[in-house]
């Protein structure tokens, strides 16, 4: 069992960052892989990025890369996400999960409850 607690959302002015956390407490946290998801209002959730257990790999979608950042900090049980020169249509729900690097949510087991980012024009 993997519990995570995402935070650092908010509300935000194009072109602006934000960083998110997501704490994990429960199973060993170090040795699980990780990824980002958001889903906006009437649409599916979206894979943002993943990174492997260790931080040595990552993956982004293509629109975030070169302005969001994924990043861990094993000691302290925290995966970050790091997003600058935000646009609007990166407004979103986003969530934290367990347990793969894919691009498909179902591949993840454990899932946050999710922080809102809302980007203003």
């Amino acid at each position: 069992q993997l519990q995570l607690v995402e935070s650092g959302g908010g509300l935000v002015q194009a072109g602006g960052s934000l960083r998110l956390s997501c704490a994990a407490s429960g199973r060993t946290f170090s040795s699980v892989n990780m990824g980002w998801f958001r889903q906006a209002p009437g649409k599916e959730r979206e894979f943002v990025g993943a990174i492997s257990w260790s931080g040595g790999s990552t993956s982004y979608l293509d629109s975030v890369k070169g302005r969001f950042t994924i990043s861990r900090d094993n000691a302290k049980n925290t995966l970050y996400l790091q997003m600058n020169s935000l646009k609007p249509e990166d407004t979103a729900v986003y969530y934290c999960a367990a347990g793969s690097m894919s691009t498909l949510y179902k591949t993840y087991t454990y899932w946050g409850q999710g922080t809102q980012v809302t980007v203003s024009s």
